[in-house]
């Protein structure tokens, strides 16, 4: 049911789009012929006026993934370079709490480790709502920051790296098996704000996958079971996700058009001085408003690398509506 609402929610979408070119292409020939030159202004405004709802419209035939409708896990990890790095950790967790907002999905905060002076140095988020996965599965890779730090006194420029890492949230009818002899599990006390339970007992729960390397934690809940479980579903969520990443790969080894996703290989680039720019470095996208995109208006970035992955560098469509 939840597969037909969505396809029915698309082609109503579409439906909508072509029902107003229409509407809009016959008032423009009725101006015309009448010599009502307002009549055809105002039909042109609106169809002009449709190339937001076209942009949604053409996001949601890109999200397709078996994945892409669940809600999605986000984790942020500051680079090397201390107080610096950890401080944009945090900016882009901002971001994309804002972005999550914007878009009406829920967020919630399920591990969070403050940096020493300022910032942190890791969080994850879940991020609740149709397609969150699908929209924010591009943003995995490493993000760059190139600022005047205002933790400097000789106010230098610095360049700072975090990363991103999005995978979804699986459903109960999607089974993986974990055997407990892979896991290594440890508990620690929670970090940060949470009252006087949460900060003197041991309620926060690490496990290790130990064939993967994959490590997830959790201190979301006072108890040490509940933070266990979700451990458990993140992990399950990781090891699910690397199995679409290891098909992804195989479909871009055969198209000749893999990108790496790792540590190491920046995905897009936030430069606030000397001039202001951000610049996704796998599409060429760029925007001059930094402000704007680190308060959360991601989607234009997020639809380019959609488009980029479906449809490759150069059969990208084009935004503007002829």
């Amino acid at each position: 049911m939840r597969r037909r609402q969505d396809l029915e929610n698309r082609i109503n979408g579409i439906l909508r789009v072509e029902q107003a070119i229409a509407d809009n292409t016959e008032l423009i020939e009725m101006g015309e012929a009448e010599g009502d030159a307002g009549i055809v202004s105002e039909a042109e405004k609106a169809i002009a006026g449709l190339k937001a709802e076209v942009a949604k419209v053409e996001l949601d035939t890109l999200l397709s993934g078996e994945a892409d409708a669940n809600d999605s896990y986000l984790q942020i990890n500051a680079g090397a370079g201390g107080t610096e790095s950890q401080d944009w950790a945090s900016m882009l967790m901002r971001m994309y709490i804002r972005w999550a907002n914007q878009n009406k999905y829920k967020v919630e905060v399920l591990d969070e480790h403050p940096g020493e002076e300022a910032g942190i140095k890791s969080c994850t988020l879940q991020i609740k709502g149709h397609n969150a996965y699908g929209k924010l599965k591009t943003e995995s890779g490493v993000h760059r920051l190139v600022r005047i730090s205002p933790y400097d006194s000789n106010a230098r420029r610095h360049t700072s790296f975090c990363s991103a890492w999005a995978y979804p949230v699986i459903d109960d009818n999607i089974d993986i098996q974990v055997a407990d002899s892979d896991l290594k599990v440890d508990t620690y006390r929670a970090s940060g704000a949470g009252g006087q339970h949460v900060n003197t007992t041991d309620s926060a729960v690490r496990i290790t996958h130990v064939p993967t390397g994959i490590i997830v934690a959790c201190q979301a809940e006072r108890s040490q079971h509940k933070n266990r479980a979700t451990a458990l579903k993140m992990l399950k969520a990781r090891l699910y996700e690397l199995e679409l990443q290891k098909k992804q790969e195989k479909v871009d080894a055969a198209n000749a058009k893999k990108t790496d996703i790792g540590w190491g290989h920046q995905i897009r680039s936030y430069v606030l001085q000397p001039y202001q720019l951000i610049k996704d470095l796998r599409t060429g996208h760029t925007s001059t408003n930094p402000s704007s995109v680190l308060d959360g208006d991601l989607d234009d970035f997020i639809q380019a690398s959609l488009a980029h992955r479906v449809y490759g560098g150069d059969d990208a469509p084009v935004e503007d509506i002829e």
